[in-house]
């Protein structure tokens, strides 16, 4: 159970607030005697906060871990949005599993990126974790050689639009538009996936997530595009990029109602096949 009766809500989009769904729900917890108050940054998080609650959708969520810090607040998702794979909880089920206790804290892991120089960028320099994905793209029109070592053996350089790095957790957001795997989010890996490679033999691989990463670039450009989640900034084309694990992990809530699998097959329509009729699980 969590250990607080005060939420924190964290709204990107303010028209959610007016949204009949989220009105129902923030009235349904002051009715069991919890006090809800609004955040944006780490700094509005109260003492006493037994969670936070992400209003909208995976955007959303990556922007609430943020705001979760090293905190060890657990922070729960609640769908506004569109796909839903963080923020998967429907409005109307959420405040009677909170005060069952129906649900489950996750422990999700995030990874952490090592720059030289800076990028100069506050928003990535302050908070240089990702909860899905780092990614490093080309800025201009020229391909980007990218230079990739694992654990000190390096990989041969290749030609492409860029590269990702993901986690678990990532594997369901832009590493699977990329060719990457599926990964069950309790699996302790990372993935290394090649944005539009130049190069029918480069594929995704899949390593432990122990691993150090260490990225170089060859590029006729003077900087390229670095993304943590949905926080980007334009870094030196002569940066170095070391990627590991980071040393603390995010406390994700998950309603006992809900599972990856289900959501793979509902959100993703994965294993669909109009030959089999309606598709119906055995």
């Amino acid at each position: 159970m969590i250990s607080g009766r005060k939420l924190a809500v964290f709204v990107r989009d303010r028209r959610f607030v007016e949204d009949p769904g989220f009105r129902k729900l923030s009235g349904s917890f002051r009715e069991h005697g919890f006090s809800l108050y609004p955040v944006m940054k780490s700094a509005d998080v109260q003492p006493g906060t037994g969670m936070i609650l992400s209003i909208g959708g995976d955007g959303t969520f990556l922007s609430a871990s943020v705001v979760a810090g090293k905190s060890g607040i657990p922070v729960l998702g609640v769908n506004f949005g569109r796909l839903g794979f963080l923020s998967e909880n429907k409005p109307d089920e959420v405040c009677d599993a909170v005060v069952s206790g129906d649900y489950t804290v996750e422990r999700r892991s995030l990874l952490c990126a090592g720059m030289a120089p800076i990028s100069g960028n506050p928003l990535i320099d302050a908070w240089p974790y990702a909860l899905n994905e780092f990614t490093v793209h080309r800025s201009g029109a020229a391909t980007l050689g990218v230079t990739v070592r694992i654990d000190g053996n390096s990989l041969p350089a290749y030609w492409s639009d860029g590269l990702l790095v993901a986690t678990s957790s990532g594997s369901t957001a832009y590493s699977l538009s990329v060719g990457g795997p599926i990964v069950l989010p309790e699996s302790e890996v990372l993935i290394i996936a090649p944005i539009a490679p130049h190069n029918l033999n480069v594929r995704p691989l899949v390593v432990p997530d122990s691993s150090v990463i260490e990225i170089g670039f060859v590029s006729r450009d003077k900087n390229v595009l670095f993304t943590a989640d949905n926080r980007n900034a334009e870094i030196s084309a002569g940066s170095s990029i070391v990627i590991t694990k980071a040393g603390f992990q995010l406390n994700r809530i998950r309603l006992n109602s809900s599972n990856f699998i289900n959501a793979l097959t509902e959100k993703l329509f994965w294993g669909e096949d109009i030959r089999n009729g309606n598709n119906q699980k055995e």
